[in-house]
């Protein structure tokens, strides 16, 4: 896996909020949202081991509790706007 593949997770939340992580645990887009999808569908957490949470400056691991996510976006650029979720 590259280390340069930087991905930012954005997951909606119930209750309308939006929750950013920076990660470099994937090397691309699909891998990162197959791996969410895995999770949502075992009714697990999604467990990133290189992973900022909204911008902090340090690495760490972190565990997504994923039981109150409506949705999921990947992207390669954060932008401020979350934008419509289904």
């Amino acid at each position: 896996m590259p280390d340069d593949t930087v991905l930012i997770i954005r997951f909606h939340l119930v209750g309308g909020e939006d929750v950013s992580v920076v990660s470099r645990d994937f090397s691309g887009k699909t891998e990162a949202l197959e791996a969410a999808a895995r999770a949502l569908d075992e009714r697990r957490s999604l467990v990133l081991t290189r992973a900022r949470y909204n911008r902090e400056t340090d690495m760490d691991g972190l565990v997504i509790n994923l039981a109150n996510v409506v949705s999921v976006r990947v992207s390669r650029t954060d932008s401020a706007e979350a934008g419509q979720y289904l």
